[in-house]
Protein backbone atom coordinates (compact mmCIF):
# COMPACT_ATOMS: atom_id res chain seq x y z
CA UNK A 1 0.00 0.00 0.00
CA UNK A 2 2.99 2.83 0.68
CA UNK A 3 4.37 1.37 -2.66
CA UNK A 4 1.40 2.76 -4.62
CA UNK A 5 1.40 5.34 -2.33
CA UNK A 6 5.01 6.52 -3.21
CA UNK A 7 4.59 5.94 -6.82
CA UNK A 8 1.14 7.55 -7.17
CA UNK A 9 2.50 10.78 -4.87
CA UNK A 10 -0.06 10.44 -2.06
CA UNK A 11 -0.22 13.19 0.32
CA UNK A 12 0.18 10.85 3.62
CA UNK A 13 -0.82 12.69 6.73
CA UNK A 14 -0.97 11.15 10.49
CA UNK A 15 -1.09 12.32 14.34
CA UNK A 16 1.16 11.76 16.82
CA UNK A 17 -0.83 9.62 18.48
CA UNK A 18 -0.88 7.25 15.61
CA UNK A 19 2.81 7.33 15.69
CA UNK A 20 2.95 6.32 19.24
CA UNK A 21 0.42 3.73 18.78
CA UNK A 22 2.23 2.02 15.61
CA UNK A 23 5.24 2.35 16.85
CA UNK A 24 4.52 0.76 20.36
CA UNK A 25 3.10 -2.13 18.30
CA UNK A 26 5.95 -2.69 15.63
CA UNK A 27 8.83 -2.87 18.16
CA UNK A 28 6.23 -5.23 20.81
CA UNK A 29 5.18 -7.89 17.76
CA UNK A 30 7.97 -7.42 15.61
CA UNK A 31 11.46 -6.10 17.20
CA UNK A 32 13.52 -3.07 16.31
CA UNK A 33 14.54 -4.28 12.93
CA UNK A 34 10.95 -3.91 11.79
CA UNK A 35 10.67 -0.58 13.85
CA UNK A 36 13.97 0.96 12.54
CA UNK A 37 12.38 -0.44 9.09
CA UNK A 38 8.92 1.61 9.75
CA UNK A 39 10.93 4.64 11.08
CA UNK A 40 13.56 4.93 8.19
CA UNK A 41 11.08 3.64 5.13
CA UNK A 42 7.54 4.57 5.72
CA UNK A 43 7.56 6.59 8.32
CA UNK A 44 9.69 9.03 6.88
CA UNK A 45 7.41 9.79 4.17
CA UNK A 46 4.67 10.92 6.07
CA UNK A 47 3.86 14.37 7.71
CA UNK A 48 3.13 13.45 10.87
CA UNK A 49 0.75 16.73 13.31
CA UNK A 50 0.56 16.99 16.40
CA UNK A 51 -2.59 16.57 18.00
CA UNK A 52 -3.34 20.17 19.79
CA UNK A 53 -4.89 20.01 22.90
CA UNK A 54 -8.80 20.53 21.79
CA UNK A 55 -8.67 17.47 19.59
CA UNK A 56 -7.25 15.64 22.46
CA UNK A 57 -10.54 16.55 24.06
CA UNK A 58 -12.60 15.72 21.70
CA UNK A 59 -11.28 12.59 20.98
CA UNK A 60 -11.14 11.65 24.73
CA UNK A 61 -15.02 12.65 24.89
CA UNK A 62 -15.65 10.32 22.22
CA UNK A 63 -13.91 7.48 23.65
CA UNK A 64 -15.70 7.58 27.28
CA UNK A 65 -19.47 8.00 25.44
CA UNK A 66 -18.77 4.99 22.82
CA UNK A 67 -17.41 2.70 25.63
CA UNK A 68 -16.17 0.57 23.29
CA UNK A 69 -13.87 -2.77 24.42
CA UNK A 70 -12.12 -2.52 21.43
CA UNK A 71 -12.08 1.31 20.57
CA UNK A 72 -9.02 3.00 21.30
CA UNK A 73 -8.05 6.42 21.97
CA UNK A 74 -5.97 6.71 19.22
CA UNK A 75 -9.33 5.93 17.44
CA UNK A 76 -11.12 8.51 18.59
CA UNK A 77 -8.69 11.20 18.43
CA UNK A 78 -8.13 10.17 14.88
CA UNK A 79 -11.93 10.60 13.62
CA UNK A 80 -11.99 13.69 14.97
CA UNK A 81 -8.70 14.90 12.97
CA UNK A 82 -10.06 12.85 9.59
CA UNK A 83 -13.17 14.96 10.43
CA UNK A 84 -11.53 18.28 10.67
CA UNK A 85 -9.41 17.30 7.39
CA UNK A 86 -11.84 16.24 5.44
CA UNK A 87 -10.76 12.80 4.82
CA UNK A 88 -12.63 9.93 3.75
CA UNK A 89 -9.78 7.76 2.31
CA UNK A 90 -7.26 6.30 5.09
CA UNK A 91 -4.75 3.94 4.95
CA UNK A 92 -6.80 2.03 7.90
CA UNK A 93 -7.36 -1.79 8.03
CA UNK A 94 -10.12 -1.40 11.13
CA UNK A 95 -13.75 -1.89 10.59
CA UNK A 96 -14.53 0.95 13.58
CA UNK A 97 -13.08 3.05 10.84
CA UNK A 98 -14.95 1.24 8.02
CA UNK A 99 -18.32 2.10 10.56
CA UNK A 100 -17.88 5.77 9.94
CA UNK A 101 -17.33 5.67 6.15
CA UNK A 102 -13.78 5.99 6.18
CA UNK A 103 -11.36 3.39 4.15
CA UNK A 104 -9.02 2.87 1.91
CA UNK A 105 -8.82 4.81 -1.13
CA UNK A 106 -10.82 3.90 -4.02
CA UNK A 107 -8.06 2.64 -6.62
CA UNK A 108 -6.93 0.06 -3.72
CA UNK A 109 -10.04 -1.27 -2.95
CA UNK A 110 -10.21 -1.60 -6.93
CA UNK A 111 -7.03 -3.43 -7.32
CA UNK A 112 -7.61 -5.54 -4.12
CA UNK A 113 -10.91 -6.57 -5.77
CA UNK A 114 -9.35 -7.49 -9.44
CA UNK A 115 -9.97 -4.01 -11.17
CA UNK A 116 -8.21 -1.26 -12.20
Amino acid sequence: MFQTAGKEEWSLITTNYVVQETAALVQTRLGWDACDHWLNEVLCAVQVELVPDELHKMGMARWRQARARNLSLTDCVSFAFLEQEGIRDAIVFDRHFAERGIGLPKRQKAEENGGL
